[in-house]
């Protein structure tokens, strides 16, 4: 019997339980996993409340899909690991079929990624979520290039904070945005070229101030609802504004019409864009371990927790304090 996380109900993070579960053997192409760090993402929080773009089919339902730990099990006819492996899993399959919120778990070879040397557990799950995501949306769906702006929202994120460090790695220039004066600095020290303190400052004026008046070639916003008004009016021509996720919670408008600018480039961007396509996610592999072998990118881990602590560590996540990942770490 495995100690896993799973929930019963639709809720807040006290629907969670850690539940004595059995694991089983992992079929063709499959993989055991001994987990020994998770990460966290708001994705998690959406399908536990009944938010997510997909639904939870049955109860009790298990969540995660990313972590970091070692192979102690291959399916019929899996060659491309082995028994004792240190591995990360990345978002590629829906929760309603596999969850890593456990001491173990099975999961799908082809969500499984060598864990580059030198990095421990807690960065191995703190690591391809936020770069995957970053790289996918900018690099390989935008060709994002040395010269170009990209402005992010939420930046004190893992990814706002994967995407300055995958921008400044091309050569482009970071605007971080945040909402209030207390992530400013470090949102500088992360490598922002400018952040814009949204409560204070209006994002369209400091935008085009600061690319005399050009605007952004891109937009990675994870707040979506009315504030797309804004951040449409900062595209620069020819540029696109993504969105990847929906902090606010509120309904978002096409501006386009709105604005007299049916010809702005605007769509949604999911991870499983990169992760569910075996070349892009060759590529995006190579992009992410290049960038951490030269020391151009560092996961940045805002706090650990155990997995005794989930519910507190949901909640920490739904408050959005951070700065960088959270990280649970199995047997901490």
């Amino acid at each position: 019997m495995v100690r896993t996380v799973r929930f019963h109900e639709l809720g807040g993070p006290e629907v969670l339980r850690l539940e004595d579960v059995e694991t089983g053997d992992p079929g063709p192409g499959e993989l055991l996993i001994r987990v020994d760090a998770i990460g966290l993402n708001r994705a998690e929080a959406l399908f536990r409340g009944g938010q997510y773009i997909e639904p939870v089919k049955d109860f009790p339902a298990r969540l995660g899909a990313e972590a970091a730990g070692v192979v102690e099990a291959l399916g019929a006819r899996e060659t491309g690991f082995e028994a004792g492996q240190a591995v990360s899993v990345v978002p590629a399959f829906s929760m309603n079929d596999y969850g890593v919120y456990a001491e173990r778990a099975i999961v799908p070879a082809a969500a499984v990624l060598p864990r580059p040397q030198g990095l421990d557990a807690v960065a191995g799950a703190a690591v391809w979520m936020p770069y995957l995501t970053a790289y996918g949306a900018l690099v390989e769906v935008g060709g994002m290039r040395a010269g170009d702006c990209v402005v992010l929202t939420a930046a004190s994120s893992g990814v706002g904070l994967a995407a300055i460090q995958v921008a400044r790695r091309v050569g482009a220039v970071p605007i971080a945005t945040t909402r209030t004066a207390a992530k400013r600095d470090a949102l500088l020290k992360a490598g922002a070229a400018e952040v814009i303190v949204t409560d204070d400052e209006d994002v369209v004026e400091r935008v085009l101030g600061a690319t005399a008046g050009r605007g952004a070639e891109f937009v990675f916003d994870a707040v979506a609802g009315p504030g797309v008004r804004d951040l449409a009016q900062v595209v620069a021509a020819g540029g696109t504004l993504f969105l990847y996720g929906a902090l606010s919670g509120e309904a978002t408008p096409y501006p386009g019409f709105e604005l007299g600018m049916p010809a702005l480039n605007m769509r949604t961007y999911t991870v499983h864009e990169t992760t569910r396509d075996p070349r892009r996610l060759r590529r995006a592999e190579a992009f992410v371990a290049s960038g951490l072998s030269s020391g151009a990118f560092a996961p940045v881990v805002d706090r650990v927790f155990g997995l005794d602590e989930i519910v507190e560590a949901h909640r920490y996540l739904e408050a959005g304090a951070q700065v960088g990942k959270i990280v649970v770490a199995v047997g901490h």
